[in-house]
C-alpha cells in the first residue's frame, strides 16, 4: 500500500462507513497518468456538481453548486473538498440518507485533461470530455472556497439567458377565429403568470411585471433541481389544483444557450414536451391543435374563464399579440 496515498485519503475514509455506503473505499494503489477527470451530478441536500481531477494517485475534488460556467463573463463558486480515490471516477449510485453526501450520484461527464498550471492556490486545466471541453482555471479565494472561470469564449451559437422578459399575452375575441385549425387550443387558467428562469439547478421566478417572486413560491425550487444542468426559461402560470399551488407550464423560451423567441410555437411546444417535466407541483399544460370546441366545453365544465388559441407558426413576441387569442368559455 502507498502510505502517502493512504494519508491523502484519511479524511475520505473517516467520513464513510463501508457497511452503510457503496462508495469505493479501496486499500490498493491505482496510479494513472494524472490526466483523468470526472464530473458527477450530485443530488444531495442541494444539487451540485463534483469536479474531480486525477493528481498523484487521488482525485482532487471541488463541489461546484452551479456547475461549470458557460462563458467567461461569470465565475462560479467551487468548494474544495477531500481527495477521493481513483475508483470514484466510475462511481454512480445512491448514497444512503443520513450518510455524508447522502443522495443520488451520477456521472455527468468524464474524459481526459491536461495541466497548464498547478499549485496550492491556482489550477489551470484543459478539459476534453463529451460535454465539458475547453480551458478553465480554478483559483482560491478564501480557505476552502475557490472560483472556477472559463477561459475560452462561449461555444459557437451560445447566447446568454434572458432574465427580463415581458410575457406574450392574447387579444380577446368574442368569437372563435374562422381558421381555428391553425391554432393550438389551451385552457385559460386564470392564475398568476410567471416566467421561470432555471440555470445550474437554481430557480429565479418573475411575475408578469418583472418582479422576482421566487421567495414567495419556494415550493417550486425542486423543479429547477429536476432539470439538472439544463438552462431553460419557461412561461406558465401558478394555479390552484385540488387546493394545492401548481406551476402549469405552456411555453419554452430558452434552452441551453439557445433563445427560442423567433421559433414557431409548435417547435417551442415540441421542445417543451421533450423536457419531460413531471412533478407533484409542476406540469406541462395540455394543448390540442385545432380542437377548439371540445376544449371550450371542457373549460366551461371546469369553471375556467375560457380558452387561448396560439397560432402554430407564431414566434413569441412579448406583449399583446393577435397571434394568441382568448375566447371566453
Amino acid at each position: 500500500m502507498d502510505d502517502r496515498r493512504h494519508d491523502k485519503l484519511g479524511t475520505y475514509r473517516a467520513k464513510r462507513d463501508p457497511r452503510r455506503t457503496s462508495e469505493p473505499i479501496p486499500d490498493d494503489t491505482r496510479r494513472g497518468g494524472d490526466d483523468t477527470f470526472v464530473i458527477q451530478e450530485h443530488h444531495a441536500r442541494s444539487l451540485h456538481w463534483d469536479l474531480r481531477l486525477e493528481r498523484d494517485g487521488v482525485l482532487v475534488s471541488w463541489a461546484i453548486p452551479r456547475g461549470l460556467p458557460p462563458d467567461p463573463a461569470t465565475n462560479h463558486l467551487a468548494v474544495h473538498t477531500e481527495d477521493h480515490p481513483m475508483e470514484y471516477a466510475a462511481f454512480e449510485g445512491e448514497i444512503p440518507e443520513g450518510e455524508y453526501g447522502g443522495g443520488t450520484m451520477t456521472i455527468w461527464d468524464r474524459g481526459r485533461y491536461t495541466t497548464e498550471k498547478w499549485n496550492d492556490r491556482e489550477v489551470k486545466i484543459v478539459l476534453s470530455g463529451s460535454r465539458a471541453s475547453g480551458r478553465y482555471v480554478l483559483f482560491q479565494t478564501d480557505g476552502r472556497n475557490w472560483m472556477i472561470h472559463r477561459m475560452d469564449p462561449p461555444d459557437a451559437g451560445w447566447e446568454p439567458q434572458p432574465m427580463s422578459l415581458a410575457p406574450m399575452t392574447p387579444v380577446t375575441r368574442s368569437r372563435v377565429p374562422r381558421d381555428a385549425g391553425a391554432y393550438a387550443w389551451e385552457f385559460a387558467w386564470g392564475g398568476l403568470r410567471a416566467l421561470a428562469h432555471v440555470s445550474g439547478g437554481r430557480l429565479v421566478l418573475r411575475s408578469a411585471a418583472g418582479d422576482e417572486i421566487t421567495r414567495e413560491h419556494r415550493w417550486l425550487r425542486p423543479l429547477a433541481e429536476s432539470l439538472g444542468s439544463r438552462a431553460v426559461t419557461l412561461d406558465g402560470e401558478i394555479v390552484t389544483l385540488g387546493g394545492t399551488s401548481v406551476y402549469v407550464c405552456y411555453d419554452l423560451l430558452y434552452d441551453d444557450g439557445r433563445p427560442l423567441l423567433a421559433e414557431p410555437y409548435e417547435r417551442r411546444r415540441a421542445g417543451l414536451e421533450e423536457l419531460g417535466m413531471t412533478g407533484a407541483r409542476w406540469q406541462i399544460a395540455p394543448s390540442w391543435p385545432g380542437e377548439v370546441q371540445a376544449v371550450r366545453r371542457a373549460a366551461a365544465g371546469q369553471g375556467l374563464p375560457g380558452v387561448v388559441g396560439k397560432r402554430l407558426g407564431s414566434p413569441y413576441t412579448p406583449g399583446e399579440s393577435p397571434s394568441w387569442v382568448f375566447v371566453a368559455a
